[in-house]
């Protein structure tokens, strides 16, 4: 390990793990050089590990080279390898199984980025925190909104540097959108429209009702992890996995973390209270094809000035819509002939009182549909390439900073937790549709309020629809009614197979 100087003796860890900070109490990377871009400490590089590497997690470290990427762990070695990613890091140690990483690196490790598929990210991510590491988390940053809110708290608790991967959250897009909405450029708004183009993974189909062997490279019992044991089959991995319910989140999980952002952060929006879905066949273990969702967000205080706004005045209740699957929201009046309101893999549309906000995926190429260009004052802190690296290189120069005088990242667990919460809600709509009913939540309890005890839900297995000689059969297969209550419950929070285990939830 490095030295600094003789005026500063403190190692690495004394700086960067969160047991040592009080003692350090300074910071690396000055508060004042707000991206901190490309920096090298003058410390030391951060040591860092990866877990899930085979897709995603290595566009991530390739974006981290600059420090010192020393763990890799994968659960599936043939694929991971056909990328390179072993062959790009040789010093590396590689793993199949997190925790024996864990184990032997710990004292080594200061930051972890998860990108393993969605089931597994919590459990990862939130053993790494209460080791005191630093962690950088792929979209969606939880399959659940319990696992969301553990996160957030652990964070809070751990004092460690946090990002969700939705890189367009560092980009200028968001910033726009947020500065010109609180411009008053567009009015009030109560009503957002917001779409991708996603799936490109199959949705909609019936479980296998055979396994397959599972490739010798394969560890399926650990990419199974706390979900629930089935049979290995090729439909789920590589990749596909997004449309099961078990690891994935569908369309809605992987592109809402993009597209919504810039509504959850420019509106300022919480926890919402209402929540409706609907979808093309709904089945118990894959995502429908197409989904649309409705929430429902309450007034709420401000927490900077709006322009415009009367002072004291709460921002009005607010209906989100979310449609995937190829549908997209209609056009409004007045929209230029031509124009594909699809940009980047989706887009929205801001309803406001005095004009209309569209932005697309990533919040990219803001616009208003009077064709005015806003002049807006700009108060969101500007990072560097964005979805180019400066997104991951913001997250290292926040590790480098110590709790007290660190420069929070622009998703960090305390915003993306509650905006995760939001994503994964309309999972949850979507899955109890069923019901026919708007759907009353309560936020802080994480908890429907209108559920009774005597409803029950049901969920087809599979679709048998066939043709014989020309005739359409359109033979379902259910599950056996149960009750709403538990059901829903067991969404919010799942039950983890043995021996996974979260840590506890801090008070």
């Amino acid at each position: 390990m490095e030295k600094n100087s003789e005026k500063n003796l403190f190692s690495r860890r004394a700086f960067l793990g969160t047991t040592a900070v009080a003692a350090a109490g300074i910071t690396i990377v000055p508060s004042h050089a707000v991206a901190g871009l490309g920096h090298v400490a003058p410390s030391d590089k951060l040591n860092i590990v990866g877990v899930g590497v085979g897709g995603m997690g290595f566009a991530n470290l390739k974006n981290l080279e600059s420090q010192n990427i020393i763990g890799l762990c994968d659960v599936d070695w043939k694929y991971t390898a056909g990328n390179g990613v072993f062959d790009r890091y040789p010093n590396a140690k590689k793993y199949k199984d997190w925790r024996k990483m864990y184990d032997e690196l710990g004292k080594s490790i200061d930051g972890v980025v998860v990108a393993t598929a969605d089931h597994t990210h919590a459990i990862i991510a939130a053993t790494a925190i209460t080791m005191g590491k630093h962690v950088y988390v792929q979209k969606p940053l939880t399959h659940s909104v319990y696992e969301s809110r553990l996160l957030t708290k652990l964070a809070a608790k751990y004092k460690v540097a946090t990002q969700m991967g939705n890189q367009g959250s560092s980009g200028e897009g968001v910033n726009l959108t947020t500065e010109w909405l609180a411009n008053g450029e567009i009015g009030e708004v109560t009503k957002v429209e917001a779409f991708t183009d996603r799936p490109i993974w199959p949705q909609g189909l019936n479980t296998p009702e055979r396994g397959d062997w599972v490739p010798e490279t394969l560890d399926w019992d650990l990419f199974v992890g706390p979900a629930k044991m089935r049979p290995y089959n090729s439909l789920y991995h590589p990749w596909n996995w997004r449309g099961w319910w078990d690891y994935g989140t569908g369309a809605l999980g992987d592109m809402a973390c993009h597209i919504l952002h810039p509504v959850f952060v420019g509106l300022e929006l919480g926890y919402p209270i209402h929540a409706q879905g609907n979808s093309s066949l709904l089945l118990n273990d894959c995502a429908p094809v197409s989904q649309s969702v409705k929430l429902t967000f309450p007034a709420r205080a401000p927490k900077r000035a709006w322009k415009g706004a009367k002072k004291g005045a709460a921002l009005p209740q607010v209906d989100v819509y979310w449609y995937d699957g190829g549908i997209k929201p209609m056009l409004p009046d007045n929209w230029p002939a031509g124009k594909n309101p699809n940009d980047s893999g989706g887009g929205a549309i801001f309803h406001g009182t005095k004009d209309k906000l569209i932005c697309g995926c990533y919040g990219v190429n803001p616009w208003l549909l009077s064709g005015r260009v806003p002049e807006a004052p700009k108060f969101r802190r500007r990072i560097d390439k964005a979805t180019g690296g400066g997104h991951e290189m913001d997250w290292v120069r926040a590790c480098k900073e110590t709790p007290e005088n660190r420069v929070e990242t622009a998703s960090n667990f305390s915003e993306a937790g509650p905006f995760n919460e939001m994503v994964v809600m309309g999972v949850l709509a979507v899955r109890l549709q069923s019901l026919n009913k708007v759907l009353d939540w309560n936020g802080e309890k994480m908890e429907f309020t209108n559920l009774s005890d005597t409803e029950e839900i049901k969920t087809v297995i599979k679709d048998g629809f066939e043709i014989h000689d020309g005739h359409p059969s359109f033979k379902k297969t259910w599950t056996d009614p149960v009750p709403a209550k538990a059901f829903a419950a067991e969404l919010i929070k799942h039950t983890y197979r043995e021996p996974w285990k979260l840590p506890d939830m801090p008070a």
